[in-house]
């Protein structure tokens, strides 16, 4: 079966504002996230892509775009189920307003029992991504052999929900996974079990020093969306 190289957006201007963008539109990349783009080309040199699949939202076609002017054999498919979680009410709002909501605990301890007001459950996020994927899997063996290597461009929880059903996690769990913007995550699938190969690969260890705010936020809880990444 195929190995999957899941791409995270490059940063975007909803990132380094605080804001849980979910589905909103116009959400791009800030100048960070389109130097992030730009670098992917050469972080994938060499590295034969059989299909390069999106979510449908700007910030992850802004991402894709320069490895494919890169590599212009390769055509874009885009697929509504690997797109942002819906977030519902949530969307557009301050991530610092809300920390407050009561729905929040449920969505840091017990996301499988969490479903935002006017958007989808996360175990329902969860299943269509997974679905998407089993799905791509079976038509890149069919396309190009079950060596081939495809490419999906999506979003943080999207992502840590598929890195959670290869490990074989509960979605409870997927709050432990991290994933910062234009991040390398790689999953090979085999006929009885997937494999991690790599996870939020940035080739960049800068989200590990000291911040400047001295830490500010809460470190038991984790970004919901995915996180700005490193200043």
């Amino acid at each position: 079966m195929p190995t999957l190289i899941l791409v995270r957006h490059g940063r975007s201007t909803a990132n380094t504002s605080g804001i849980l963008a979910g589905r909103t539109p116009g959400v791009a990349l800030d100048e960070r996230g389109a130097a992030q783009a730009a670098a992917l080309p050469a972080r994938l040199a060499g590295v034969p892509l059989a299909a390069a699949v999106s979510s449908p939202l700007q910030r992850c076609l802004e991402t894709l775009a320069p490895l494919l002017a890169d590599r212009p054999e390769l055509r874009l498919e885009t697929d509504e189920r690997i797109t942002e979680c819906d977030y519902g009410d949530w969307s557009g709002r301050k991530l610092a307003e809300l920390t407050d909501e009561p729905l929040m605990e449920t969505v840091q301890q017990h996301p499988s029992a969490a479903a935002f007001p006017g958007g989808e459950p996360m175990r329902e996020m969860q299943a269509r991504a997974v679905h998407a994927v089993r799905d791509w899997n079976a038509r890149v063996e069919e396309r190009a052999g079950a060596e081939a290597t495809y490419l999906m461009c999506s979003h943080g929880d999207i992502i840590k929900s598929l890195v959670a059903d290869a490990l074989g996690m509960h979605l409870d769990l997927f709050q432990r996974i991290s994933v910062e913007p234009c991040s390398v995550t790689v999953i090979r699938y085999t006929r009885l079990r997937p494999y991690l190969v790599r996870l939020g690969d940035t080739g960049d260890l800068a989200s590990l020093l000291p911040r400047a705010d001295g830490g500010a936020g809460s470190e038991r809880d984790a970004a919901v969306g995915g996180g700005a990444g490193a200043a």
